[in-house]
């Protein structure tokens, strides 16, 4: 029966971090002043009730891991530094001068690339150049993705002192054949360093992320890197499937050949093993692929009702206002996304000139708006309803037939006016999402702009 769910529902579909998804975002209704101004209107509804979240993008990598979807720039020259972070801080100004009072900072995440690329003395003039023109909210959250290979006492107490109290670590797998594939060379003893020190400093959350579905990755290379987890017992980790897109990302995921990729039901095989060895240690599954200790906060907030979804994934709780600096970095203003260059050259021209630098982005209509919650809805609690007559929309009815056949094969249950995912459906929650997902339905791609939903 999972081997006929599996070749039924693994269609490519998206992972649904925004909606409308990026490749239907309107560039006809969206211009730099449209977005602007959706920004301000939500910065004035939201800043003094639940502040804004920041996320800042660090490109620099010393060398190319060959599964990373993430824009980059490989170098091993640490000059690019400085000036990067002159950029960023000159972009944060530009902003700042959209608002009218302070904005109170709830959440802030530095995310790559590789952030501990940079010296703790710049992350250091980073971060205190965004607060020096900003209030903190009195439950803030600052965390940053560490390599372990690379993450020093030094980094982690710098970033400690700044008020950052969440990091994660990048795993992937701790098969070395694997690591080899993926040009991702680091020993469990690295990570058990880096996962110590942080601990011993102080920090309250401590997460990894590991793969399934990498080139050459069995069955027992998955538990061998999980009891290796179960060793170290991060408060959260992040278990998801590889999303092997090289027809996006270039060169960057052509370090192995198709065939060297796990099937689809060994893809599964391998979640659904994990997913019981996680289990039996502690873990909860939050939202899809994200597994949590009962002390952690995204635990807290799935069951308190705020977990939240958007292009930093899942947080443990909800600002209306996202800001990214940096390149490629993507802004979520609730009524709006904005996405920077990905140009490190286009960028700083675009800064020296004053101008956001941004090339891309969707105004989101009445009717995006409405879907955008139903995915939400789905993604955060594996529920959503229209008891609320502002969330029926026309084509509901089309989009209860779609479900029917996911209901029969006991993915989810459809009420008079809610729909619930089972847990048997919630592996499948991406494909659930695909019904709602009016834009994909009314223009199906001619070519594959997403990664396989198994």
């Amino acid at each position: 029966m999972l081997k006929t769910l599996i070749n039924k529902y693994n269609v490519a579909g998206p992972r649904y971090t925004s909606y409308p998804t990026v490749p239907y975002w309107n560039k006809d209704t969206y211009s730099l002043k449209h977005w602007k101004s959706s920004l301000i209107t939500s910065f004035k509804e939201s800043n003094s009730k639940e502040g804004i979240s920041l996320y800042i993008h660090l490109p620099f990598c010393e060398s190319l891991c060959t599964f990373c979807g993430c824009n980059k720039r490989i170098t091993k020259q640490h000059s690019v530094e400085s000036p990067y972070i002159s950029a960023v801080l000159k972009e944060w100004d530009l902003y700042l001068a959209l608002f009218n009072e302070k904005p109170i900072i709830k959440e802030l995440h530095l995310g790559g690339g590789t952030p501990t690329f940079f010296s703790p003395d710049n992350l250091k003039r980073l971060i205190q150049g965004i607060l020096n023109k900003s209030v903190l909210a009195e439950a803030y959250e600052f965390s940053f993705e560490g390599h372990p290979n690379n993450t020093t006492r030094e980094h982690l107490q710098a970033l400690y002192d700044l008020g950052f109290r969440r990091v994660s670590y990048g795993v992937q797998d701790y098969n070395e054949t694997v690591q080899k594939a993926i040009h991702r060379l680091q020993p469990f003893e690295n990570v058990k360093r880096a996962t110590e020190l942080a601990r011993e400093i102080g920090y309250t959350s401590i997460g990894h992320d590991i793969i399934f579905g990498l080139p050459f990755q069995t069955l027992e290379h998955v538990k061998q890197t999980i009891l290796k987890t179960k060793v170290l017992l991060p408060d959260r980790l992040a278990f998801y499937s590889y999303a092997h897109v090289p027809w996006i990302k270039g060169n960057g995921q052509r370090g192995f050949k198709d065939s060297d990729l796990p099937s689809a039901a060994l893809k599964r095989e391998q979640y659904e093993f994990g997913k019981a060895l996680l289990t039996e240690v502690g873990y909860h599954e939050i939202g899809m692929d994200h597994f949590a200790l009962a002390t952690d906060s995204l635990y807290k907030s799935m069951h308190n009702g705020s977990l939240h979804r958007n292009f930093m994934g899942y947080t443990a709780s909800k600002t209306q206002a996202m800001i990214g600096l940096g390149v490629s970095s993507i802004s979520d203003s609730w009524y709006g996304f904005s996405q920077n260059v990905k140009g490190l050259e286009s960028y700083y021209h675009l800064l020296k000139e004053n101008i956001l630098p941004v090339y891309r982005g969707h105004i989101l209509n009445d009717e995006d708006l409405v879907i955008r919650k139903h995915i939400l809805n789905l993604m955060c609690r594996f529920k959503t309803a229209w008891t609320d007559g502002r969330l029926y929309f026309n084509e509901l009815p089309e989009v209860l037939i779609r479900l029917k056949e996911m209901e029969t094969d006991g993915l989810l249950h459809i009420g008079s006016q809610t729909i619930e995912v089972t847990e048997k459906g919630q592996p499948y929650v991406r494909n659930i999402c695909m019904a709602f997902d009016l834009l994909l339905q009314r223009k199906q791609p001619d070519v594959q702009l997403f990664s396989m939903t198994v």
